[in-house]
């Protein structure tokens, strides 16, 4: 009983927060507000600029390799073993997941910038 009043509370908080955040700034609107900002210049042209994707999957492959390695500096202490050649070899295999994944990249042309 206890778990799922605390459950209900928190969605029901939860919710009304969202609510609260998404219906508020639409309450005071005016033309100055909804303009793009430039420096307090008026806007020269569009500022809604078509974003070109290979930015896009760069910055994804990035987080991923980031995100591999941040798992592989903690593995001595992750494991909780002794066994030099244990811990070493789940770091070779590691190591060899992103060496492969790089390569699949490499071979797809998702690292290359002309299309």
């Amino acid at each position: 009983m206890n778990m799922a009043l605390t459950l209900f509370t928190n969605t029901a908080l939860a919710s009304l927060l969202v609510l609260i955040a998404f219906w508020l700034p639409q309450l005071n609107t005016y033309s100055e507000k909804v303009s793009p900002y430039e420096c307090g210049f008026d806007p020269m042209g569009s500022a809604r600029l078509p974003f070109s994707m290979k930015f896009f999957l760069v910055a994804i492959t990035f987080l991923l390799f980031d995100l591999e390695i941040a798992l592989l500096l903690p593995l001595p202490w992750a494991s909780h073993t002794d066994n030099l050649t244990t811990m070493l070899t789940m770091a070779l295999l590691l190591i060899s997941l992103l060496a492969a994944s790089l390569a699949y990249e490499w071979t797809e042309k998702g690292l290359e910038w002309t299309e």
